[in-house]
């Protein structure tokens, strides 16, 4: 692929690394003390075009393309990973889902609002037992007349409770993937309750929820796509999505290698700056190698969809990678700034909080090395 980024990607890079450094980064330990983020930045996040990237213009919509997408989602991640959840689970995970299976009226009444931040998505996958194992999931749909009648909790959901419409995934029919169906609700639909968790690890700023639907009452018109195609929308979400983390894992990592660099050039010991000492180098040189080969895998999956080529494998590797170079990358910038990187004064502790959960969502590293693992041999583990 060619590595050199055109004059459109350039400038929305920049325009993200801008906003990330004007109203994200002066604001992220005080987001991160008081578990929630500025809500205003959602409309902001419309207003520069990121809850509109990759979709059509006729549709509200901000084009570009996937890189684009993902220079902005590593940005947001070096700036708060809290503020990239916002919008790689509203844009990546719900509205594309919609611009890709919903029907001419859907596309009408939730994209250019979800494009313009003026409503925000969720995407209700996750229950209480099931995470990994999503077909097994037993939230229900009944239909009743032209209704369908949904029963059932979801957890652990980013964007619970500030969305305006949940991507819901139920059992419409019997076992398995075959009988699982999505629909759209409206989070202001009777019988949908949400809660706020809160005392997280990470991630502390990004509204995570759990969603208790009561009999839940929506038309067919809510239904997204056929009855049964539920869980392979969901899947194809997940596989744009571990792009989309893979990309916001990358800013962790750069901005650990940034705080690193910056605090081994200040820092005094023994008379001389710390960056003058070998093992220092030694842990700032391997940031900056898991950064560079990060990025560059997300990269290819970026291209690769550009392309319309299979991205499916390269996408499990690029989360895998990501993932636990970022953790690593934190960790290790933790280890520079000593003793005081463990206090939230300083963003390295904050980094390994946010890097931390990264390889469990959307897909834990271990079942990215089963997806991969199975791309290449045909035996599936699962």
């Amino acid at each position: 692929m060619d590595l050199t980024l055109s004059p459109e990607q350039t400038a929305v890079r920049q325009l993200a690394a801008d906003f990330v450094d004007r109203e994200v980064l002066p604001h992220a330990a005080e987001w991160d003390r008081r578990e929630s983020v500025d809500s205003g930045l959602v409309k902001t996040l419309g207003d520069l075009g990121f809850l509109g990237l990759t979709i059509p213009e006729e549709h509200g919509g901000s084009a570009g393309d996937h890189l684009a997408y993902c220079l902005v989602l590593e940005e947001l991640g070096r700036g708060d990973s809290s503020v990239r959840g916002i919008v790689s689970v509203s844009l990546g995970l719900v509205t594309k889902s919609i611009a890709a299976y919903g029907t001419q009226a859907q596309k009408r009444e939730w994209l250019p609002r979800l494009c313009a931040g003026e409503a925000l998505g969720c995407f209700a996958l996750t229950e209480p037992d099931t995470g990994s194992d999503a077909a097994s999931l037993r939230t229900r749909a009944v239909r009743d007349g032209d209704d369908w009648v949904i029963s059932g909790t979801k957890i652990f959901i980013t964007n619970g409770t500030w969305a305006d419409v949940a991507l819901v995934f139920v059992r419409t029919g019997g076992d398995g993937h075959r009988g699982i169906t999505a629909f759209l609700v409206p989070t202001d639909t009777p019988g949908l309750t949400r809660r706020e968790i809160h005392g997280k690890l990470g991630l502390r700023g990004q509204a995570t929820a759990e969603l208790v639907f009561d009999g839940v009452r929506v038309p067919d018109s809510a239904r997204l796509a056929a009855e049964g195609k539920g869980f392979s929308i969901a899947m194809a979400a997940l596989a744009k999505g571990r792009m989309s983390v893979a990309a916001g894992c990358v800013g962790i990592a750069q901005g650990s290698l940034d705080a690193a660099v910056a605090y081994a050039g200040q820092r005094q010991q023994f008379g001389k700056p710390i960056a003058s000492y070998q093992l220092v180098q030694q842990l700032i040189s391997n940031i900056a190698v898991d950064t560079a080969a990060a990025r560059l895998l997300v990269w290819r999956v970026a291209d690769l969809i550009d392309r319309g080529q299979p991205f499916a494998t390269e996408s499990s590797m690029a989360k895998l990678f990501a993932s636990e170079a970022a953790v690593r990358a934190a960790n290790n910038a933790l280890q520079v700034f000593g003793g005081y990187g463990y206090v939230d004064e300083y963003p390295v502790g904050k980094y390994l909080r946010d890097a931390r959960v990264t390889t469990l969502y959307e897909g834990t590293s271990q079942i990215q090395q089963l997806l991969i693992g199975r791309a290449l041999t045909g035996i599936n583990a699962f």
